[in-house]
């Protein structure tokens, strides 16, 4: 139980990253820290815990998942840590786990309220560094997950914002935007066959039906593409569709089917 992916809007600017793994080694040299993402959109937790959820499955079991994007820090928001039948998840319980959590068997939750764990004296500003990441370096060392804390019962769920779909539309929106520029939409590879012959509309530009490749467009032009991740993207070929289409998160995509 030695790997600990770190997901976080850190950047790579300030030494934040830098610092949290200075914690994970200081208490377990032989731990593998791997950087899952640092490039979140600042306190989107939206946007984390799609990233979370696309991506924790591919480590092996029993990895620990620690997860810091926290616009809350130092407020009553509760540190927690979540272990199921797979997997370790660890950071503060505002929604950032829960995408993951929904796909997961729960054996059990613990608010980390054991101050054995943390760094002392704990900054209002850096809980990544005096309690999550202490933790979760204390984790890999054997100690049992209930001893961190004081057992609860739930923890706090967001869910992505669902498509509405008619006998000849699909209502969807931009869920999040890859360092790419690419578009990943809320409309799942669940509704492939609706959409095999379709108009797809955003920012008032249209796309034809859903290509394969990237290459199947000029270079500079708009497409549609199922994504690594289960959902339809909205990209262009050889550069931005965020730039393109002056798209934010949230903005509409609309689907007539079978045009």
């Amino acid at each position: 139980m030695s790997i600990i992916t770190l997901l976080t809007d850190f950047g790579y600017k300030d030494n934040f990253v830098g610092v949290v793994k200075g914690v994970l080694l200081g208490i377990n040299p032989r731990i593998h820290a791997v950087d899952l993402c640092h490039e979140v959109e600042p306190q989107n937790i939206t946007a984390a815990a799609f990233a979370l959820k696309t991506a924790y499955k591919y480590f092996p079991k029993d990895t620990i998942h620690l997860v810091i994007i926290d616009p809350s820090v130092g407020s009553a928001r509760l540190p927690i840590l979540v272990k199921t039948k797979e997997h370790y998840f660890i950071g503060p319980d505002n929604g950032v786990l829960s995408l993951a959590l929904e796909q997961e068997e729960i054996e059990g939750i613990v608010y980390l309220d054991n101050y054995e764990f943390h760094l002392r004296p704990v900054s209002n500003t850096f809980h990544a560094r005096d309690i999550f990441a202490p933790v979760a370096a204390h984790l890999t060392k054997g100690i049992s997950y209930q001893l961190f804390g004081k057992g609860i019962k739930s923890y706090k769920k967001i869910k992505l914002p669902k498509p509405k779909v008619g006998r000849k539309y699909i209502k969807g929106e931009v869920i999040y935007i890859d360092r790419f520029g690419d578009l990943v939409t809320n409309i799942s590879q669940d509704l492939q066959e609706k959409i095999t012959r379709s108009r797809i509309s955003i920012k008032n530009k249209s796309i034809r039906g859903v290509k394969s490749s990237y290459a199947q467009v000029k270079q500079d032009s708009l497409l549609a593409i199922w994504g690594s991740s289960g959902f339809l993207e909205i990209a262009v070929n050889s550069g931005s569709a965020k730039n393109k289409l002056n798209v934010d998160i949230g903005d509409q995509v609309d689907i007539i089917t079978n045009a």
